[in-house]
């Protein structure tokens, strides 16, 4: 762990997840000012407020103090505890919102961690359960995070607004993280996916999977679309429906798409046709951006490279998405690491989109948080 090093100090409300799995990392006290100052509804919103309890939840004496209109908010990390944890997140944004900041500080806490999360399972901002299971576990697991008791199951689904999913996640821990050499993403061998349908007729699954064959079954014939339809108190508080789909190529990499359905009440009613064809494009998408690690988990590909061994880590990735650079940026402010970035223009034998290599040597951070017996 770091030595107590003086504070960051940053504005506004962008990027705060960031900001505060960082800080806990690296063990650097963080101050944000300025949290929607303008708006006309100031400072945290519920979100925010939940994934901060959420986080003094997993750590050991963290230190948080926010200021009455919300708008400052003061965070000292603690140590990371870990062991068995509920939390209740907030139904304005999915369960994945908690769970990707989850898996970048589960491996470093001092229990192994055991967390069941209720709230939205799938929405149409944060990556869902499905495609975090399908590809930022194979991700970890490149790391050397691996073992029995790591796993991630949706227990019941629940769709926005209402939420009432049910997910559990547990993860061991582990000392030191190996360096990983991943510029080969392979080619694309076969594709997986879940269909989803929740208190809805669980014909429209059928009527998606169909959809989205109509389009995938031109490029690669081992296409397998699981359905999976809720019923009762597993299928959550609110209808909806939608599709994960995950790409597995030669060499083990994964690069998912997904799409769901508009919340109750929100936006023009969505046909299932529409929806399975457009998830199905934005695969191929991902595919033409391609690189060894889909543009979901980029930043936490990198991160775990920066809390490497020391020893040189390198991931061909494809175009850096806008919250991956900030994330570069930010690390450079909490643990002084630079990536060397080269750019790698699609020859022949690249397919797809530009790709970039990054490379680092990682800081060597080690999980001190060892028992006293």
């Amino acid at each position: 762990m770091a030595t107590p090093a003086h504070s960051l100090s940053y504005a506004g409300s962008n990027f705060l997840r960031q900001r505060l799995v960082l800080s806990t990392l690296s063990g650097r006290p963080v101050k944000i000012r300025k949290i929607r100052a303008r708006d006309d509804d100031p400072g945290l919103r519920d979100f925010e407020a939940s994934f901060i309890r959420l986080l003094d939840k997993v750590t050991n004496g963290s230190r948080i103090e926010i200021n009455q209109t919300g708008t400052t908010l003061y965070y000292q990390p603690g140590l990371l505890y870990g062991g068995s944890v509920e939390h209740d997140c907030s139904v304005l944004r999915s369960i994945g919102y908690y769970l990707e900041s989850l898996l970048c500080l589960a491996p470093f806490m001092k229990h192994p961690l055991r967390i069941v999360l209720r709230g939205v399972t799938n929405d149409q901002v944060d990556p869902s359960v499905d495609v975090l299971k399908a590809t930022a576990l194979p991700l970890l697991k490149q790391f050397g995070i691996d073992g029995e008791s790591f796993e991630l199951k949706v227990l019941r689904r629940g769709m926005p607004p209402g939420g009432g999913g049910e997910v559990f996640f547990s993860c061991p821990v582990r000392k030191v993280l190996k360096p990983i050499q991943l510029t080969d993403p392979g080619k694309i061998k076969r594709i997986r996916g879940m269909a989803y349908s929740v208190r809805v007729s669980p014909q429209m699954a059928n009527r998606i999977v169909d959809s989205a064959r109509s389009i995938l079954n031109k490029f690669i014939p081992d296409i397998y679309i699981y359905t999976d339809h809720m019923k009762g108190v597993n299928s959550g508080k609110s209808p909806g429906f939608g599709l994960s789909l995950v790409a597995e190529t030669t060499n083990g990499t994964f690069l998912s798409a997904e799409l769901a359905s508009n919340p109750q009440g929100q936006g023009t009613a969505m046909l299932p046709e529409d929806l399975g064809r457009n998830c199905a494009k934005l695969l191929l998408e991902e595919i033409y951006r391609g690189g060894c690690v889909d543009s979901t988990n980029q930043s936490l590909a990198l991160l775990l490279m920066t809390l490497g061994q020391q020893d040189v880590s390198k991931v061909l990735l494809g175009p850096l998405s806008p919250y991956t650079i900030e994330f570069l940026r930010h690390l450079k402010s909490f643990f002084q690491i630079m990536f060397k970035i080269e750019t790698k223009p699609c020859g022949e034998e690249l397919k797809g989109g530009d790709k970039v290599l990054m490379t680092c040597v990682g800081t060597g951070f080690s999980n001190l948080s060892k028992t006293l017996k």
